[in-house]
């Protein structure tokens, strides 16, 4: 969301689409016009591209981490598109998930999953997610370990990541120093946010609670600065959460399984965004919807990062 009221919306036809003033427009990506080496990519990668997390660079330019072509990419306002990052060390990123900018110009993405199907990492004991940060041209990995990474935020003073461990069930957060080095993980709020509880996205309110969603069973909560549990909204199909539970719990969850989850207004209700004038307009975004539901909150969102840098 940007302060004048314009959403753009990570869309699986292979762009992104802008609302704004009641229109709606799509952008698909195109590949640069400058034929280096990571125009050679994109046009090679355009085909599989399926844009996931957004973020704004400091130009305006959307930062885009791709669940398709698993790359960190950059994409103008009008589609052209380039790669900033398809490797660490000479191996492939992985399974590229969220992608954040921090306020000293710091680009971080996780990565889900090292394997290629992200659905064999659907398992109780693969933890093969990590945190990579981007800077002058260069990706490295900064955390390692997690239960496929998914969304990160900060805090309101840049002092915690907080981590969303989508198949542990759970929110972490680890400290930042100076240097950007991540430290001191622990568990933030619950050990596990409930049965069926895989959470994906996140974003503070300027009080310090942390919004998130739980995306196979359609629920939206909060967790208090002190770490309480409160479910604002659950439109689930226990029966069918119940049977990926189980699923997941024997590490055999299949196709027919988790795709017999999701519904209600943002079936596999995957974003939550704080937007509007005053930041109390907020918006869920989700992975099978074809429609942006928003309610207004009783606080505002805390402002990210490009809302401190407007003119």
């Amino acid at each position: 969301a940007e302060p004048d009221g314009t959403l753009w919306v990570a869309d699986a036809r292979g762009g992104v689409v802008r609302i704004q003033d009641g229109e709606q427009q799509i952008i698909t990506q195109r590949r640069s016009e400058h034929f280096d080496r990571a125009t050679t990519e994109a046009t090679r990668y355009l085909e599989g591209t399926l844009p996931n997390g957004l973020a704004f660079a400091r130009s305006g330019d959307i930062l885009l981490s791709n669940f398709g072509t698993d790359c960190l990419e950059l994409m103008s306002r009008d589609g052209t598109s380039r790669v900033l990052a398809n490797s660490i060390e000479g191996e492939p990123i992985g399974k590229v998930n969220f992608v954040l900018r921090d306020s000293r110009d710091r680009i971080w993405i996780t990565v889900s999953t090292r394997a290629k199907n992200w659905m064999h990492a659907l398992r109780t004991d693969l933890a093969d997610g990590y945190i990579a940060r981007y800077e002058n041209g260069t990706c490295r990995i900064v955390a390692d370990g997690f239960h496929f990474t998914n969304e990160i935020r900060f805090d309101a003073n840049e002092e915690f990541m907080y981590v969303v461990e989508t198949t542990g069930g759970r929110i972490t957060r680890l400290r930042v120093d100076e240097r950007g080095n991540l430290r001191d993980r622990e568990v933030f709020g619950p050990s596990t946010l409930g049965k069926g509880a895989w959470p994906d996205g996140i974003a503070f309110d300027a009080y310090g609670n942390l919004w998130g969603t739980l995306v196979y069973s359609d629920k939206l909560f909060v967790l208090t600065p002190e770490g309480d549990m409160r479910v604002l909204l659950d439109e689930g199909d226990p029966a069918k959460v119940d049977a990926l539970e189980q699923a997941f719990v024997r590490n055999s969850v299949t196709e027919d399984v988790l795709f017999a989850t999701g519904q209600g207004v943002a079936p596999w209700m995957a974003s939550v965004t704080f937007g509007g004038p005053d930041l109390r307009t907020v918006y869920i975004g989700s992975l099978k919807g074809r429609r942006i539901p928003y309610f207004r909150a009783p606080v505002a969102g805390l402002p990210m990062v490009h809302w401190r840098e407007r003119p």
